[in-house]
């Protein structure tokens, strides 16, 4: 696995990217800018270590986490009702939960080779 190739990482950055532009261009409360900022930046972070660090479980683990969170979001910070945040929270979450999902099994495998290289 080499540094800077996964697709699924960049798929989460860009969603994270997203999710925190999002804010200025859809309707918001205080809570849905709070937690659409926070974990569109954290899915950023996640997706760059990942990059830069891959084979790396937990931080596989980590990045799904913050795409089910901000999926939950919506629900969380009581801003269902503003249709725009709630359903870019939804949508990116979903897309950044499924591709870190696709990605999990992958980085184990290549844990497991640096641990004990085969012979």
């Amino acid at each position: 696995m080499k540094k800077w190739m996964r697709w699924e990482d960049y798929v989460a950055i860009v969603a994270g990217l997203y999710t925190a532009l999002a804010v200025l261009w859809t309707s918001q409360t205080a809570s849905s800018t709070t937690l659409m900022l926070v974990f569109g930046v954290l899915l950023i972070v996640t997706g760059v270590l990942n990059l830069a660090m891959p084979g790396t479980p937990w931080l596989e683990y980590a990045q799904a986490a913050c795409g089910v969170l901000l999926f939950l979001s919506p629900w969380m910070g009581a801003y269902t009702s503003h249709t725009g945040a709630s359903w870019t929270s939804w949508i990116a979450g979903i897309v950044a939960a499924g591709v870190t999902a696709a990605a999990i099994k992958p980085a184990m495998d290549a844990r497991q080779h640096r641990v004990m290289p085969s012979h």
